[in-house]
């Protein structure tokens, strides 16, 4: 289901013309979830009406209701639809949040030493 979850995200992201979009895979970095996808709007309209299409459709194709924060204000809104995570920024606010480098491929793995 998550692949399915995925590609539908990524697909309401290319059509809505999203900006700079990013695919993490989570798996063996947390239980949170699977995927984080994180990608820019260019106003906080656009971030609202990129995160409305994809709440929509996750409804329409029969996926339930995500938990959804930020909608009103539109700087940074988050889907969290179980096995997948989307965030969408505008410019500014992804540049303050950095998330792909916390939770990118650099990011150090493994246990944290007791000291």
């Amino acid at each position: 289901m998550s692949g399915a979850l995925k590609a539908l995200a990524l697909g309401c992201l290319d059509e809505m013309k999203a900006e700079e979009t990013v695919e993490i895979d989570l798996v063996g970095k947390t239980s949170l979830a699977d995927t984080m996808i994180i990608a820019s709007g260019r106003s906080q309209r656009h971030v609202g009406s990129i995160a409305d299409k994809i709440i929509q459709e996750m409804k329409n194709q029969g996926f339930g209701n995500a938990r959804v924060e930020g909608l009103p204000a539109c700087d940074w809104v988050l889907i969290d639809a179980g096995d997948v995570l989307v965030h969408i920024f505008r410019p500014e606010v992804r540049g303050f949040y950095n998330l792909e480098k916390i939770w990118g491929a650099d990011r150090p793995t493994g246990a944290l030493l007791a000291g």
